[in-house]
């Protein structure tokens, strides 16, 4: 899992409360289980203005030129700016594995749907809470400065707006360990690999008949 630690980019508002993660990844593409190869299918239903099918070449079809994301100054963004209740519905894993791999490193909205918001950090992706006020101060601003961009600090907790002002937010410790330390379920467990191999080696000493 890609660590994160501190990173700067392109904001792109997505001014839309409620977004489920069918929109953010429709349920036609969910038959792969590899975390790769979703982007080009991300907000699919907003992004095309036809209905997409699986294994189908994006590059080939109509885009809705109104949404935010098909607009050139957005095009290079990393940092997503969503309103309230962002990721709720169901519990895909599929929706911040869209996000990753279109690009998106860090999402910034005033609350989150609590599965999505875990799956988030088991992914690489950085779910961060403000307030409204403070959304809304970002929304203002990324939508009448071209090309605005964010700092976004992990380890010390701040969002770094372009004139310098700070944003504080909280992660919990443990989350934001793996994240900065880049550490999935899996790389959680092997850090613990060689208690797992002396325990194996054990079991296998007392009842080597079980191994035969």
């Amino acid at each position: 899992m890609k660590a994160f630690t501190v990173h700067q980019g392109i904001v792109a508002p997505l001014d839309r409360a409620n977004v489920d993660t069918d929109m953010i990844i429709p349920k036609q593409f969910l038959k792969s289980i590899k975390r790769t190869g979703f982007g080009p299918n991300l907000f699919d239903e907003l992004r095309y203005l036809d209905e997409g099918q699986p294994g189908q070449d994006c590059s080939q079809r109509p885009l809705n030129e109104s949404f935010v994301l098909n607009q050139a100054r957005y095009l290079d963004t990393s940092i997503l700016l969503a309103r309230q209740n962002f990721g709720c519905g169901s519990s895909r894993e599929h929706a911040p594995w869209a996000l990753d791999d279109f690009g998106i490193r860090c999402v910034i909205a005033p609350s989150f749907a609590e599965i999505f918001y875990n799956n988030c950090f088991k992914n690489g992706l950085l779910p961060i809470t403000l307030s409204e006020e403070q959304v809304e101060q970002l929304f203002a601003l990324v939508e009448s400065n071209e090309g605005y961009q964010l700092t976004v600090d992990l380890e010390r907790q701040i969002v770094v707006l372009e004139d310098g002002q700070e944003m504080s937010f909280t992660v919990d410790e443990f989350r934001s360990d793996c994240l900065l330390k880049g550490l999935d379920d899996i790389g959680l467990t092997l850090q613990e690999s060689d208690a797992i191999k002396a325990f194996e080696q054990k079991h296998i000493d007392a009842q080597p008949w079980l191994f035969n």
